[in-house]
């Protein structure tokens, strides 16, 4: 899913970037050029998008980027992420004893097998 939230990038004294988000208070990084603070941006968006959902917490609705009014150091600019949560997970499964014995005889990933069969199950 596609998350677009503006944020502030404000220029400080040092040449370094802080980058923060008003909808998401909380969520603040810093860049030690521009190009560098976009990334970082990015990659902050996405840790806390991410940190919210694993939360089960709303993610807030971002504000209209001509509501944020920057300062005279500070310029507004969107940023984008997108979570496709393919995190690998742990789930516990049973199989009989000898299914296991068999498995790991032969060298195969019971964690693939089980990927492409619910794939397949599952039309996806």
């Amino acid at each position: 899913m596609e998350y677009v939230y503006p944020a502030v990038f404000e220029q400080n004294s040092d040449g370094s970037i802080t980058i923060t988000y008003p909808d998401l208070p909380g969520c603040i990084s810093e860049g030690k050029t521009l190009g560098n603070a976009i990334y970082m941006a990015q990659n902050a968006l996405t840790q806390w998008i991410e940190f919210l959902l694993e939360a089960k917490e709303p993610v807030p609705i971002p504000s209209d980027i001509k509501s944020i009014k920057p300062l005279n150091n500070q310029f507004i600019n969107l940023v984008r992420t997108e979570i496709r949560n393919n995190r690998a997970i742990r789930r516990t499964v049973s199989i009989p004893m000898w299914l296991d014995i068999k498995a790991s005889e032969a060298g195969v990933s019971l964690s693939k097998i089980l990927q492409d069969a619910l794939k397949e199950k599952l039309g996806v």
